[in-house]
């Protein structure tokens, strides 16, 4: 599949801007907006999920495990370093059951034993259940007719928001698996129906809804406005449909640094607290600033996350590739 550079770019800023908001929270600072990270992260999903499986069709249970394959070794392996890191004493707020573990280990909603947040041992790793939710309803929805799939996403996707908005449940699960934000997933998916058809609108109005989307944000951030799905969420849709819309146009240059950042974004979202935990305690008594602190603890958080990429997820997915392919081929009889 062509590489398609703008969603690379969202990657890399969506990734950057959560290394940011964790940098300058564990610093003392502020950066709230950063979070919309995640908002921009769960369209540019739905997008890819949906333009990946029209072009090379699979399975549902094929499509299922290549997710797993791809998401779930590097999480386990931050997973156990916290989870070592807490045995060991670094962590002492942390505190661990075997409830919460396995539930952070298979990706399903448990309130944390530490503050009662429905939060995985990894803390960033909520997104990561929600991201498996939506891959298994979208693996669901492989059993349809091609010409019915996205219909149907977006009426169980839009059943499950509208019973939590009628019931409020209190379960882990169903008040994950309720929230508006996961209607952001089936948006992503509309897009990349938009793009694989030719109607994505021209790089004129790609460039104003790229601006209009940077200018909302910013403006949560200087005025203190609503910070929720239902205001980002629309700001994150109309990026991700301006950035498509430049490229589609051919307006959109190749910058190589940033299509690397976008590669390794799934590393770097992973890591980089690691790595900030660590700066913000080796900077809490000296008089640096926080502004300063949190600039290096985003710095370090970058470059522990690209490491990971390199020595951790690419050999993993190689291996994991291999392994698959190998399974995969016919007998020479």
């Amino acid at each position: 599949m062509k590489t398609l550079y703008g969603i690379q770019y969202l990657r890399a800023l969506a990734a950057l801007a959560v290394v940011l908001f964790h940098a300058a929270e564990r610093s003392g600072g502020h950066f709230r907006i950063g979070a919309a990270g995640v908002d921009v992260f769960f369209v540019i999903s739905g997008f890819i999920m949906w333009t990946m499986s029209e072009r090379r069709p699979v399975t549902p249970l094929r499509f299922l495990v290549d997710r797993l394959q791809r998401i779930a070794p590097s999480y386990w392996i931050v997973t156990a370093i916290m989870i070592g890191g807490a045995v060991a004493g670094l962590f002492p707020n942390m505190r661990l059951t075997a409830g919460h573990i396995l539930g952070s280990l298979l990706f399903i909603p448990i309130r944390s034993p530490s503050n009662g947040e429905i939060w995985p041992v990894l803390v960033q790793g909520w997104t990561l259940n929600f991201e498996m939710f939506f891959y298994v309803l979208f693996a669901a929805s492989l059993f349809l007719p091609r010409r019915f799939r996205l219909a149907g996403m977006i009426g169980v996707f839009a059943a499950f928001v509208i019973a939590g908005a009628i019931f409020h449940p209190q379960s882990s699960m169903l008040a994950t698996y309720t929230r508006p934000i996961i209607l952001e997933f089936v948006a992503g998916a509309i897009l990349g129906r938009l793009w694989l058809s030719g109607s994505i609108p021209g790089s004129g109005l790609g460039l104003a809804l790229v601006i209009a989307s940077l200018s909302g944000f910013a403006a949560i951030e200087i005025f203190g406005l609503e910070f929720n799905e239902i205001t980002c969420g629309p700001l994150a849709i109309a990026l991700v449909l301006g950035m498509v819309s430049i490229e589609r146009g051919g307006k959109l240059p190749e910058i190589p640094p940033l299509t690397y950042l976008g590669n390794s974004s799934y590393s770097i979202y992973l890591w980089h607290t690691l790595a900030i935990s660590v700066i913000a305690k080796l900077v809490a008594s000296t008089p640096i600033p926080s502004d300063v602190a949190a600039f290096i603890g985003a710095i370090a958080g970058t470059l522990l996350g690209i490491l990971a990429y390199e020595l951790v997820e690419k050999p993993l997915r190689n291996l994991l590739r291999n392994v698959s392919w190998r399974r995969a081929r016919p007998s020479p009889a």
